[in-house]
């Protein structure tokens, strides 16, 4: 791997190598561009670091310290957050369903939320192009928001998956099975296809499941890029001419470092990429840099994310597949019948014991021997998981905390509420979820209340006085500083956010790419669309797969 030195400007420094940060390294250096990586967490060797165990797999997780509250608080860690190159990528459920066309108008069509400065249309290309990079196996029939196929074949049922279809069809609502998820059906160039083990979320050590890890890094590496892990960024310097000039970072030995760059684009997910704003004040932005508007670290969101579990007299073995291969996105829309806007999808999910037994303490209260007589009957229990969009609200928002992490910068500090709409849509997903798994012959039903999937923190938008960043993530405030991940998210909707990340992603990539050197010397803000750039992506994912429906 190239080691660039610390006191030589590279063209951009990107905080964070997940989701988003992973494809924007490989996509820059494949254009030619010099290109660092700082990571806080470790570059994982997938063979050495990574087992098929839960207890064992908690290093993936970003579980520093930070603090929650709110009246509704949520739980930080592991199901929302990762460490490491690839980021929350290696350990996610990796289901890549799109937005819908209305997610990008919910105040124009639904008066709730707000507009994105984008449409579907912009991003529905670079939709197709990750669904071939990742790539994302699917049904050749999508029916949900715009409808469309996938290029390569679905998956086969899990027990878990036909007690949805079951469900579903006994209460005549369409479901679609075996996708999109981005795992391997089949074997792909030097990946192999998924062997179903289910420890997906856990770190895939065969290689099936897409992360930015295997999908991307790798190229970026071959292409110049240097990823330079466990480095913790606490500080984006303003130089005088307010224009960025670097990242301040520290080594994992405590040690203090700075990275010169012409750029910096900030990835580091909903709730560090705030933190990092935030505490990189300097004068003349004395609330955060770039937060002239007051907005970084505000209108943070959360999926209500249920889970309801279902006990069968038959065996279920809900493992034995990817933890969601099936959905119904029938209740996604807005519903005028309903007394709450937006909606929420029903996905399969597959609880490892671990897990398990922390929903049946939840739903049951078991204890002692009582869950351990729950935990006998594992093979028999089938989970769904509530996918429900929550509103973005302005008091629901990262700021910073009196608490400190171990190299003495100020932690995040969450803070959560749910609103009226919020709290009527959980309650109608879960109790239609529970009607699903009903009908699906279940004898005993409960379920765990429970968030997934932040974003927000950052958001996109037109209007510099109430939006962090353009439709490009490039910051109102600041015209060398971006922002590209999930905190850009203006709404969520009822979909994983992981495809639509990479995909604003792949289109910020296209837009640095069109503008070349003007962003480092030019103050003039171009928001052309770029044209998309298949050249750009990792080699041979592009024009593979069965022909795709239009």
């Amino acid at each position: 791997m190239r080691r660039y030195a610390e006191n030589d400007a590279v063209d951009y420094v990107v905080v964070g190598v997940g989701s988003a940060g992973g494809v924007l390294v490989q996509r820059l250096a494949r254009a030619g561009f010099r290109v660092v990586g700082l990571e806080a967490g470790p570059f994982w060797d997938t063979e050495r670091d990574w087992v098929s165990d839960e207890a064992g797999s908690h290093q993936l997780y970003w579980e520093d310290q930070r603090v929650t509250g709110g009246s509704d608080p949520l739980a930080l860690g592991a199901n929302n957050s990762g460490k490491g190159v690839g980021g929350g990528s290696v350990h996610w459920a990796s289901f890549t369903p799109r937005l819908h066309p209305s997610d990008f108008e919910t105040y124009t069509r639904d008066g709730v939320g707000v507009d994105w400065p984008l449409s579907y249309d912009d991003i529905r290309p670079y939709y197709e192009q990750l669904e071939l990079e990742m790539p994302v196996a699917g049904p050749a029939y999508y029916p949900w928001g715009h409808p469309h196929g996938y290029a390569y074949g679905p998956h086969p049922m899990g027990g878990v998956g036909n007690a949805l279809i079951k469900g579903c069809s006994a209460l005549d609502i369409p479901v679609s099975i075996g996708g999109p998820v981005a795992i391997l059906s089949g074997s792909h160039g030097d990946r192999p296809h998924c062997i179903y083990r289910g420890f997906c979320i856990q770190g895939c050590k065969v290689g099936a499941k897409a992360s930015t890890l295997i999908t991307h890094v790798p190229d970026a590496i071959a292409n110049g890029a240097e990823i330079r892990d466990r480095s913790m960024a606490y500080r984006i310097e303003l130089g005088a001419n307010r224009r960025v000039t670097g990242v301040h970072y520290f080594a994992d030995d405590g040690n203090a470092h700075v990275q010169r760059a012409k750029a910096v684009i900030v990835s580091g997910y909903a709730i560090e990429t705030p933190r990092l704003l935030l505490n990189s004040a300097c004068a003349g932005f004395e609330n955060g840099l770039a937060n002239t508007s007051g907005t970084v670290g505000r209108y943070l969101m959360a999926q209500a994310g249920n889970v309801v579990l279902g006990r069968f007299e038959e065996p279920v073995r809900m493992y034995k597949a990817p933890p969601a291969h099936a959905l119904t996105e029938e209740f996604y829309e807005t519903d005028p019948r309903n007394d709450f806007a937006r909606g929420f999808a029903i996905q399969t999910v597959g609880p490892l014991p671990l897990a398990f037994a922390k929903q049946m303490i939840a739903a049951k209260k078991a204890w002692g021997w009582g869950l351990r007589r729950e935990m006998m009957d594992y093979n028999h229990w089938a989970g769904f998981g509530l996918l429900g969009e929550i509103l973005p609200w302005d008091d629901n928002r990262v700021t910073l905390a009196e608490e400190t992490d171990r190299f003495g910068i100020p932690v995040g500090h969450v803070s959560f509420n749910l609103r009226d709409n919020d709290k009527k849509l959980i309650k109608a997903g879960k109790d239609k979820t529970m009607e699903v798994m009903w009908a699906a012959g279940a004898t005993e039903v409960v379920q765990e209340a429970r968030y997934a999937h932040l974003v927000g923190g950052a958001r996109m938008g037109h209007d510099p006085s109430n939006s962090v960043v353009d439709a490009f993530g490039r910051s109102h405030d600041i015209v060398n500083l971006f922002v590209c991940d999930g905190s850009v998210l203006p709404t969520q909707g009822s979909a994983n956010p992981g495809l639509t990340i990479q995909a604003l992603a792949a289109r910020t990539a296209d837009y640095l790419v069109s503008a070349g050197d003007s962003i480092f010397t030019s103050d003039a803000r171009d928001l052309a669309p770029p044209p998309l750039r298949t050249s750009l992506a990792p080699p041979a994912t592009w024009g593979k797969g069965v022909p795709r429906l239009t």
